[in-house]
């Protein structure tokens, strides 16, 4: 009698399909992170004739932005309104009307002038944009000009704090409430304007020729160009043969499995690695910080030779 046969489960076969589904899943994301963020991309030609891809805010972090910016003005006018009113309080009646009156003036120019006193600067963007790598721009590719950064921002009184102004008020006969009705639909218009067409402008952006994008700070690294781009640290040195074992598919893999997988698979990854360019595993060695310092390495060293021409597709891309 034939015994049924028994499949073990948990053997290499199985880790090694577990890897490949693995692999392919984190691949199947990254494409379509990539697709959703090309999608963001605006080409733009200056008039130098200089091509840009421009990555254009979301609405949601033109908003998030905003309400910083907007937090950031209620707590400089209540700071300024206790100053104002602290200085002149020993003055009796007179001083509180002469610091009413200092008062509005500040509260007017902290309401209109904020947003253009940040955008009109060298950054071209208030605290609030900074804090989430905004800043604002022209759409023709040339430079950000006063005129349409003051166009930009008196449009924001008629989108945002006039109707604003409108629902505050007590609806005390049927006049004041289609006042506040009118307000409540003006609001919403503007408000939701950024959300139906497809560079997230404002009604503000459309008259001032500006728009919104994404510029996060960025960090000068090492010159790629330099003779020894690949130390990362005193720990880790890689030579350029040890580095020539892999291609750009495989730092591909590389970065996925640094950014998704757990320990033990970068363990398990790290040692692979060691093995393909013979190297052995030193003493007390971190399994995840000699994968980083490979990775940042062989980054590095596509990247030289890509300056010269030179592209390695793969492991198996001998250049011949």
């Amino acid at each position: 009698m034939a015994r049924p046969s028994i499949t073990k489960k948990g053997g290499p076969d199985a880790a090694s399909g577990d890897a490949r589904r693995e692999a392919i899943r984190r691949r199947e994301l990254r494409l379509k992170d990539q697709a959703r963020q090309a999608r963001r991309v605006r080409p733009l030609i200056t008039p130098e004739g200089a091509a840009l891809n421009l990555k254009i805010a979301t609405a949601s972090e033109r908003a998030g932005a905003f309400l910083l910016d907007f937090a950031l003005q209620i707590m400089a006018i209540i700071a300024s309104v206790w100053i104002i009113a602290l200085a002149f309080s020993s003055m009796g009646f007179e001083g509180w009307v002469i610091a009413g009156s200092v008062s509005a003036v500040v509260v007017f120019l902290l309401r209109n002038f904020y947003f253009i006193f940040f955008e009109i600067g060298r950054k071209a963007a208030t605290p609030g944009k900074r804090a989430l790598g905004l800043r604002v721009a022209a759409r023709n590719g040339g430079r950000l000009t006063a005129n349409a950064v003051l166009a930009r921002n008196f449009m924001r009184e008629l989108e945002v704090f006039l109707p604003l102004s409108l629902l505050l008020m007590t609806a005390e006969d049927e006049v004041s409430g289609w006042i506040r009705l009118l307000g409540i639909a003006w609001t919403g218009v503007f408000v939701l304007f950024p959300l139906f067409n497809r560079d997230k402008l404002r009604v503000g952006d459309l008259i001032a020729g500006t728009i919104v994008i994404h510029a996060p700070r960025t960090k000068l690294k090492q010159d790629i160009t330099s003779p020894t781009p690949f130390s990362r640290g005193s720990t880790y040195q890689f030579t350029e043969a040890e580095l020539d074992t892999y291609g750009i598919h495989e730092l591909h893999v590389l970065e996925d499995v640094r950014r998704q997988s757990t320990k033990e698979i970068k363990a398990r990854v790290a040692e692979r690695i060691r093995g393909k360019i013979g190297r052995e595993k030193g003493e007390g060695e971190d399994d995840v910080a000699f994968l980083e310092a490979y990775y940042a390495a062989l980054r590095a060293r596509l990247e030289q030779k890509m300056l010269f021409g030179e592209r390695k597709v793969d492991k198996f891309d001998t250049g011949n």
